[in-house]
């Protein structure tokens, strides 16, 4: 025992180690493409509302462990993962708040080998197939609000639905989802993948 600290200290300690989180792991566009998309979804919530979080692509949804077990996990995957591309195919509206409005992903190969690679290095079941995708806003929006907000975006950034970027940096980030204000969402852990 740590001198000049009690055995309920120790134990409040060992507690908070062992608690666990949902975390999730994200895939972080290049800081020219975080900069352009952040503008596009403070525009978005000028009209619609909605949380701030940064711009990314989950790769694993939100997963329940210890920060330890994430942190291990985390760097373990990004060893295993290589650089690889992501190409937007459209704006896109999806039916519940953390995919209200977003930039849908083309599902190619190696996206989808990057999220089914953690996936299976996590323990992770994905309830359906990925989609792949980075949302421009959170929110539960009417269908007629959703419309306004795609076509806002398209008038906010016209090239926005034929961007191309690259994927090199992972987060894993402990994401409460009950929390949808998003203020307690914070990044534990950033890798840089090595090709």
């Amino acid at each position: 025992m740590e001198e000049g600290t009690t055995i309920m200290q120790q134990v409040q300690i060992s507690e908070a180690v062992l608690e666990k989180h949902d975390y999730s792991v994200w895939a972080l566009p290049p800081e020219h493409v975080r900069v352009r998309v952040k503008k596009l979804m403070e525009g978005l919530r000028s009209e619609s509302g909605g949380p701030h979080f940064e711009p990314h692509v989950t790769v694993i949804g939100a997963i329940r462990l210890t920060e330890a077990q994430a942190r291990d996990l985390f760097k373990i995957a990004c060893q295993k993962l290589k650089p690889y591309s992501a190409k937007v195919e459209k704006i896109d509206a999806g039916t519940f708040y953390y995919q209200c409005v977003y930039l849908l992903l083309k599902p190619t190969t190696e996206v989808v080998e990057a999220s089914d690679l953690c996936c299976s290095q996590f323990g992770y079941n994905r309830s359906g197939s990925y989609m792949p995708h980075l949302s421009l806003i959170y929110g539960d929006l009417t269908d007629e609000e959703k419309k306004k907000a795609q076509e806002k975006a398209h008038i906010l950034d016209e090239g926005i639905s034929s961007l191309s970027f690259p994927i090199s940096h992972l987060a894993l980030c402990k994401t409460d989802t009950e929390d949808k204000s998003c203020k307690s969402w914070v990044t534990v852990e950033e890798c840089s993948l090595q090709p």
